[in-house]
C-alpha cells in the first residue's frame, strides 16, 4: 500500500480527510500511517544481536526523523502542500518524548539510529518514563520544576504484549514492555527501543515534581533521575535500575530460547552494552539467571564477562555510581550474594583494594564491577580515554590492558543536518552529490570548494536565513525578540559547574561594563543559553538565576540593550536544539579541561557551520586537530595543568580575585544593588561566595584568557569572507563525528555483529 493511501485511511478512521483535517489530526494520521508501515518492516537479522542498555534515550520528536529514514519526507511535504500547510507546521503538534535529559541520552538515540541504518541487529533497552526529568518553568526568575507528560492516545509507543516479573525485596513487580520503532536510513530495516513500565503508573503530581518515592509499584517510572537528595530518592534510583536490567536480561534469555539457543551459548549470540553505570546490575542479574538455569557460577561469570561491554562517560565521582550493599539487599536481594561472589572472584585476579567491587565499608562500586566483568571498556574521546587509562582507571588498565579502547562519540547527520538544516543539506548535495548522506566522511569533498565564491556565499546566506528563522521561533514560542544581524553566541547543554556556564556569565558582565564605559562592540552580541539543572543541584540552579537576572539587567539598560542581549531558552530540549544549532555563529564549549568526556553538541554545531570557542577538553581536542588552530578558538589551562592543581590543592580562587581588580569588579556586580533588584538575592549571593571561596571548576583561573580569546573571535567575525572559510572547513571536517563511524568501530572491535 502506498503512503498516500495509508494516510488517507488513517484520516478516514478519524472521520476526516486531507482537505478537512486540522493540523492535530494531520499529525495523528501521519503518526499512525508511519508507525503502521514500520510495524510491517523486519528488524535487522544476524546470528548475534546487540542489546544496548541505557537509563535514558533522548530521542526527540520522531515524525520528521522517521520520514527521512523511510524516504518519505518529500512525498509528505508535497501532500501537505496540497492542503496548504507544511511538515514543520504539523510536527509542532508532536510532543517530545520525555525519555532523556542530556548528552548521554541523545548519544544513545543517535546510536540506535546508526545501528539500524547500518543494518545491524540491535535494540535499545530502557524505561518508559511518564513525566521525564521535568518541564522547566523560569517565570519567577528561578528554575521551578513541573511534570513533563508526553504520552498521548496517539503515540509512537507500541504495546509489545510482553511482560516480565521483576523480583524485588518487597515482592514481584510486573514489567510491561512497550516498543518504539527505529527505522534505518533507506534500507528497509527497523529495529526497536524496548521500554519497560509498571502496570499501574501513578498520575502526575498536581504541583511540582514531589511524589511518594516509597510507592515503587506505581511511581517507579514516573520521573527520570528522581531527586536523590534523600534516602528514599536514592533507593528509588536503585529500584529503577534493577527493574530495567532484570526485565531486559529476562528478555534477552527469552529471545535466545525462542531462537533455540541454550543459555550457555549466550556470549556467542548476544552482545550487551552498558551505557554508563546506571545499567551495571545487568551483570549480576545475568549471572543470577544463568545459575538459575543450571550454569555453574564461575562459568556464568565468564559467559557474562564475554557478553558485556561498558562505556565510561565521565571521570566525575558523582557519575561513577556507588551504592551501599544494604540498598541492594533491600531492593534486589537475589543479586546481592552474586555481587559478593563476583567481588571475591575479582579479588583472586587482583588484591588491590582500589579495584574491589565491594569496599571495606560494604559499598558497591558499579564501575569497578563493569570493568572486571566486561570484555571491553571504552572512553568516548581520545583525551578522555587517555585520562581513564593513565589516571582515573589506571589500576584497571594495568590489570586488563587488552580491554581498553577509545570510541569517540558521534552524531547522526540525518537528524542534525538533513532534518534540522535542510537548506544546508540541499546546498551540500547540490555541490558534491548525496553520497555524504550515507558516508559523512565525503563532506571533505567540500574543501575543494574553498575558492568557489558562490558556494562560500551560500554558506553565509543560509546561516543568515537560519538566524531569521530562529528569531521568528523565539518570538512565537518564547516571546523573546533577538536581532538576526547580531552575533549568535550559543551555549546549550546540561547545567553543571564543570561545563562553566558561570564563566560565560562573567564574560557577559565584563561586556556589560565595557559598554557602560562607552566601548561598544562592532556588532551587537546575542548570548543564548539553554539548560536544565538537576532539581537537587542548588549551585546549578543558582547559576540559572544569575543568568536570568543578567538578562533583565541588560534589557532594562538603554545604553546596553542595543548592543548586548542575554537570552535563556526555557525548557531546553531536542526541539529547541534543532532551531538553535543551525543558527549559531559561535559554539561555546568551555568546560574545564579534563572534565568533559566528549561532548556531542560541539559536533552538532560544527556540522552546521558554527565555529568553536572552547578549551582543549573532550572531543574539542579532535575538532582542533581536524580543522586546524586557525579555524577554532582555544583558551584555558591544559588538562595536565588542571589535574596537577587538583592533586596539589594549590588553586586558590580568592588569590585570583584579589590579584585582578577588573575581575573583582565583575564579581562585585553579582551582588550589586542593581542586580539584586532583578534576581533572587539568595541565589546571587551563593554564586558570588562560591566563586571566591571554592570555584571548584576553576572558572576564575581561565576567565582572563577566555575574555581575551572571545574578543578576538568576535573581532574576526567581522571579516565575513574569512569567517565563511572557517565555516566551510568546520562543515567539511565534521564527517568524522558521524555516529555511523562510531558504531562501525564498536561493531568492529567489540560487538562483532556484522
Amino acid at each position: 500500500m502506498d503512503f498516500k493511501r495509508r494516510l488517507g485511511n488513517a484520516l478516514a478512521d478519524m472521520g476526516t480527510s486531507l482537505e478537512a483535517a486540522s493540523k492535530q489530526q494531520l499529525f495523528c494520521a501521519l503518526l499512525r500511517a508511519t508507525r503502521d508501515l514500520e510495524l510491517e518492516m523486519k528488524p535487522a537479522a544476524g546470528d548475534r544481536k546487540l542489546y544496548y542498555f541505557s537509563a535514558e534515550f533522548l530521542v526527540g520528536r520522531l515524525l520528521r526523523a522517521n520520514l527521512i529514514n523511510l524516504g518519505l519526507v518529500d512525498e509528505v511535504e508535497a501532500l501537505l502542500a496540497e492542503r496548504g500547510t507544511s511538515l514543520a507546521e504539523v510536527e509542532d503538534c508532536e510532543p517530545e518524548p520525555s525519555l532523556g535529559n542530556g548528552g548521554l541520552g541523545r548519544l544513545a538515540a543517535c546510536f540506535l539510529d546508526s545501528i539500524a541504518s547500518l543494518g545491524l541487529p540491535g535494540d535499545g533497552v530502557g524505561l518508559n518514563y511518564h513525566y521525564g526529568l521535568f518541564r522547566q518553568d523560569l517565570s519567577e526568575g528561578v528554575q521551578r520544576e513541573e511534570p513533563n507528560p508526553w504520552i498521548a492516545p496517539d503515540s509512537w509507543l507500541v504495546d509489545a504484549q510482553r511482560s516480565f516479573s521483576v523480583p524485588f525485596g518487597f515482592g514481584d513487580l510486573e514489567a510491561r514492555m512497550y516498543d518504539i520503532e527505529v527505522p534505518g536510513y533507506d534500507n528497509g530495516t527497523v529495529n526497536r527501543l524496548h521500554l519497560f513500565d509498571v502496570a499501574d503508573p501513578a498520575p502526575a503530581p498536581e504541583h511540582g515534581i514531589a511524589f511518594d518515592k516509597g510507592d515503587v509499584r506505581s511511581c517507579l517510572t514516573s520521573f527520570l533521575y528522581p531527586d536523590d537528595s534523600d534516602e528514599a530518592g536514592r533507593l528509588l534510583r536503585v529500584y529503577q535500575q534493577y527493574f530495567m536490567v532484570s526485565a531486559g536480561a529476562q528478555l534477552i534469555l527469552a529471545e535466545l530460547e525462542e531462537r533455540g539457543i541454550a543459555p550457555e551459548e549466550l556470549d556467542r549470540h548476544v552482545a550487551v552494552h552498558i551505557n554508563d553505570t546506571h545499567p551495571s546490575m545487568v551483570i549480576p542479574e545475568l549471572v543470577r539467571l544463568l545459575v538459575e538455569r543450571g550454569v555453574a557460577f564461575e562459568d556464568a561469570a565468564g559467559i557474562v564477562e564475554r557478553t558485556c561491554a561498558y562505556t565510561n562517560h565521565t571521570i566525575l565521582a558523582e557519575a561513577l555510581e556507588t551504592w551501599p550493599m544494604w540498598y541492594i539487599e533491600r531492593v534486589a536481594p537475589g543479586i546481592a550474594p552474586v555481587i559478593r561472589q563476583l567481588d571475591a572472584l575479582a579479588r583472586t585476579r587482583c588484591a588491590n583494594d582500589a579495584v574491589a567491587i565491594v569496599d571495606a565499608a560494604d559499598v558497591v562500586h558499579m564501575a569497578n564491577m563493569d570493568v572486571h566483568f566486561s570484555h571491553a571498556v571504552n572512553g568516548v574521546a581520545a583525551l578522555h580515554t587517555q585520562i581513564l587509562v593513565t589516571s582515573e582507571l589506571r589500576p584497571f588498565a594495568e590489570l586488563y590492558p587488552e580491554k581498553f579502547s577509545n570510541k569517540t562519540n558521534g552524531i547522526t547527520f540525518r537528524r542534525w543536518v538533513m532534518g534540522c538544516n535542510q537548506p544546508l543539506a540541499d546546498h551540500i548535495t547540490a555541490a558534491i552529490g548525496d553520497g555524504w548522506k550515507r558516508d559523512a566522511s565525503r563532506l571533505e569533498e567540500l574543501l575543494a570548494l574553498r575558492d568557489d565564491g558562490s558556494f562560500v556565499r551560500g554558506l553565509l546566506d543560509i546561516k543568515q536565513r537560519n538566524k531569521f528563522s530562529l528569531a521568528t521561533w523565539l518570538k512565537a514560542e518564547k516571546n523573546v525578540e533577538v536581532d538576526p544581524h547580531s552575533v549568535f553566541d550559543v551555549q546549550v547543554k546540561r547545567m553543571h559547574q564543570y561545563k562553566r556556564q558561570q564563566m560565560n556569565a562573567l564574560y557577559a558582565i565584563w561586556k556589560y561594563l565595557q559598554i557602560k564605559r562607552g566601548n561598544v562592540p562592532n556588532r551587537p552580541l546575542t548570548m543564548v543559553f539553554g539548560a536544565k539543572a538537576a532539581p537537587a543541584y542548588a549551585l546549578a540552579k543558582d547559576t540559572i538565576a544569575l543568568l536570568l537576572a543578567l538578562g533583565r539587567l541588560f534589557g532594562d539598560d538603554p545604553e546596553v540593550a542595543p548592543w548586548l542581549k542575554l537570552v535563556f531558552v526555557e525548557n531546553y530540549n531536542v526541539t529547541a536544539a534543532e532551531h538553535l544549532i543551525p543558527a549559531a555563529d559561535v559554539s561555546e564549549q568551555i568546560s574545564l579541561a579534563s572534565k568533559e568526556a566528549s561532548g556531542t553538541s560541539n559536533m552538532k554545531f560544527m556540522a552546521n557551520g558554527a565555529v568553536t570557542l572552547g578549551t582543549l577538553d573532550g572531543a574539542n581536542v579532535e575538532i582542533a586537530e581536524l580543522v586546524g588552530r586557525e579555524n577554532i578558538y582555544l583558551f584555558g589551562r591544559s588538562s595536565e595543568d588542571v589535574i596537577g592543581l587538583y592533586e596539589s590543592g594549590d588553586y586558590r580562587p580568592w588569590g585570583v580575585w584579589q590579584a585582578d581588580g577588573e575581575l573583582s569588579e565583575v564579581l562585585d556586580l553579582i551582588v550589586s544593588p542593581e542586580l539584586l533588584a532583578r534576581g533572587d538575592a539568595g541565589c546571587l549571593t551563593r554564586v558570588y561566595r562560591d566563586f571566591i571561596a571554592k570555584d571548584w571548576f576553576m572558572a576564575l583561573l581561565d576567565a582572563r584568557d577566555y575574555v581575551t580569546v572571545k574578543e578576538r573571535c568576535l573581532a574576526d567575525y567581522e571579516d565575513r569572507g574569512a569567517w565563511a572559510q572557517k565555516m566551510l572547513v568546520n562543515v567539511a571536517r565534521s564527517g568524522f563525528f558521524s555516529s555511523d563511524r562510531t558504531i562501525r568501530e564498536y561493531d568492529r572491535d567489540i560487538w562483532h555483529l556484522a
